[in-house]
């Protein structure tokens, strides 16, 4: 499939440009490295490398910015902040992210709005390409911290498994820190362990 077929307006090389003047120069190297781990998942499990490429580069366009333009741009995209994401805005950067990305970035292939959408806390029943990009955020080669290497090198043996230890790790972080978790996430988590009883 070409970039044509996509219905961009916009090349990858001038989503690069763009994106570079809009988001930290940590965060534009965090995109390059989940953009590059995405393309090698989607070519291991047979999904679309461009749509791999921009969702990986767009998947964070919206962070970095203050709580104050969070909601603002909520209100203006009529995103809906719950009482969880009201306590902790930044969870809101994927859902306004998938906005910026079609309004500002010209991207109209729902496949891959999505998966800028869902890369966050997941949900259920995902697609390939949100399965890939939300596993590509989180083992991108700048990620450090405890069993992490155990589950890049579950990513390409199965895909499934390595989302449910990935949000397993998350969880067990979050309750350790006292943090607020939500109910998203639950979510996601259950409906990956209800498929692997199911296999």
């Amino acid at each position: 499939m070409t970039y044509e077929q996509l219905s961009l307006t916009i090349t990858v090389e001038d989503i690069k440009s763009k994106l570079r003047l809009s988001i930290s120069p940590r965060r534009y190297k965090h995109s390059e490295n989940v953009t590059e781990v995405a393309v090698k998942l989607a070519k291991k499990y047979g999904a679309d490398t461009n749509k791999a490429t921009i969702a990986g580069f767009l998947h964070d366009c919206a962070k970095g910015k203050s709580t104050k333009e969070l909601l603002e741009l909520s209100e203006k995209f009529n995103i809906h902040v719950d009482e969880y994401k009201k306590l902790h805005p930044e969870l809101l950067h994927d859902e306004i992210g998938a906005c910026i990305a079609k309004t500002d970035y010209g991207i109209e292939d729902e496949e891959i709005l999505s998966a800028i959408r869902y890369h966050t806390m997941g949900r259920e029943n995902m697609s390939l390409l949100e399965k890939i990009i939300f596993i590509a955020d989180y083992i991108e080669p700048g990620r450090n911290f405890p069993g992490v290497e155990e589950i890049r090198k579950l990513a390409f043996d199965d895909l499934d498994k390595s989302i449910l230890q990935a949000l397993d790790t998350t969880l067990i972080y979050l309750i350790k820190i006292g943090a607020i978790i939500h109910p998203d996430t639950i979510k996601t988590r259950n409906y990956f362990i209800s498929v692997a009883m199911q296999s």
